[in-house]
């Protein structure tokens, strides 16, 4: 398959074009005929010339249309060449005069024909009004005088025109490849966009869902728990931790409506990131009995919503933690301001951990993704005496 077919071209500027070439079409077809018509060959002979023309002229209604604007296969189109220059040929040497068809049909060649072979059958077939005097007059032709110089000028006028259309085809159909492939690629980049943008929203959910939602559950787990085994002893315990929990399960259903509004964590919408990490540590003493310190500096710098939430959502985590892993006694959580940036610390007397201890939960993976986010860092480290220190430190 050459060039010219290895794209089903749209709707460009050679089709849009294409009209004048009909126009062409029909102007030599008829005014050749009409020609011949008047012209003094034999009667048998007009016949031939004519209906080889009408033959011609009806084969490129029906079925030549299609090969030049489809762009068949090549033996489809050598197929349509070679009947082209069969019935050209037949016209021509029938009434030399049917040579004007020629200007229909030699640049129809070019359309069909890689160059090389479409300047050899153009050639061939200009060669045909020289040829068919000769057998109609013989070599003693008047005419041979005109034609031969003539037929010349048309093989060099041909060649450049027809490498003219040539090139201009070939460009349009490279255009057209193109505009198809950067249509492809569009259309990949939109679909890798889209999964990409589907990926981080499920990213996006899912630590919203661990930092709120799955961290008030296991909070209002606890508190079931707890009054379970307070019900027949403690009825003092019970009420207060029956308050923890309707407090706890309102606090979730508003963080759920706000993520499901795509708004900032209702915590921050009621308040100060002071006051909500306040009511974080509050909650933890209130709900296990640890002893929670919660240190703010005065004068924190303006801080945008995205890196007030990560520092709510780190000190979440890190409370929850306490509460699930740590088997602490004491904690301490400390906001504070520090060159430029606001630094979130919060570590425990409890058992500590190891770092090299795989894990597989997504609490760590979600701060640090948070942090790296806003171009914050994270570390978590054992303490000196124990228990576990978290640091966040994001800029201002």
């Amino acid at each position: 398959m050459d060039e010219r077919s290895a794209v089903k071209q749209p709707d460009d500027a050679w089709r849009r074009s294409y009209w004048a070439w009909e126009v062409l079409f029909a102007v030599a077809c008829v005014a050749t005929v009409l020609l011949v018509l008047f012209d003094d060959p034999p009667v048998a002979a007009k016949a031939i010339s004519a209906g080889a023309i009408g033959v011609l002229a009806l084969g490129y209604l029906v079925t030549g249309r299609r090969i030049v604007h489809e762009q068949d296969n090549g033996t489809t189109r050598v197929a349509a060449a070679t009947v082209l220059v069969v019935l050209t040929a037949t016209a021509v040497f029938a009434a030399t005069s049917s040579s004007f068809v020629m200007f229909f049909t030699a640049p129809l060649l070019f359309m069909l024909l890689d160059l090389r072979p479409a300047i050899v059958a153009t050639t061939l077939l200009l060669l045909c009004e020289p040829a068919s005097a000769v057998v109609n007059g013989g070599w003693r032709n008047p005419n041979l005088v005109i034609l031969l110089p003539m037929t010349a000028i048309l093989v060099v006028f041909s060649v450049l025109a027809g490498k003219f259309t040539h090139d201009v085809l070939r460009e349009s159909n490279a255009r057209a490849k193109l505009i198809r492939e950067l249509e492809e690629s569009q259309a990949e980049v939109e679909r890798l966009s889209r999964e990409a943008g589907t990926a981080a929203e499920r990213e996006r959910l899912a630590r919203e869902i661990h930092d709120t939602l799955a961290q008030g559950f296991t909070s209002i787990v606890a508190l079931a728990q707890a009054i379970e085994s307070e019900l027949d002893t403690d009825p003092a315990a019970v009420r207060r931790h029956l308050a923890l929990t309707g407090r706890t399960a309102r606090e979730n259903l508003a963080e759920a409506r706000a993520m499901v509004a795509a708004l900032t964590p209702s915590e921050l919408a009621t308040g100060s990131l002071p006051d909500a990490v306040r009511r974080q540590a509050n909650r933890l003493a209130d709900e296990t009995g640890i002893v929670v310190e919660c240190t703010v500096d005065d004068a924190l710098p303006p801080l945008r919503t995205a890196v007030e939430v990560v520092l709510l959502r780190a000190a979440q985590e890190a409370l929850s933690n306490v509460r699930k892993h740590a088997g602490a006694s004491r904690v301490h959580v400390r906001l504070s301001a520090v060159d430029g940036a606001v630094r979130l610390r919060v570590d425990d007397d409890g058992g500590g951990f190891s770092p090299q201890a795989p894990t597989s939960g997504f609490g760590l993976r979600g701060m640090r993704s948070r942090a790296e986010q806003v171009g914050g860092r994270l570390a978590v480290q054992a303490g000196e005496d124990g228990g576990t220190e978290l640091e966040l430190e994001v800029p201002a």
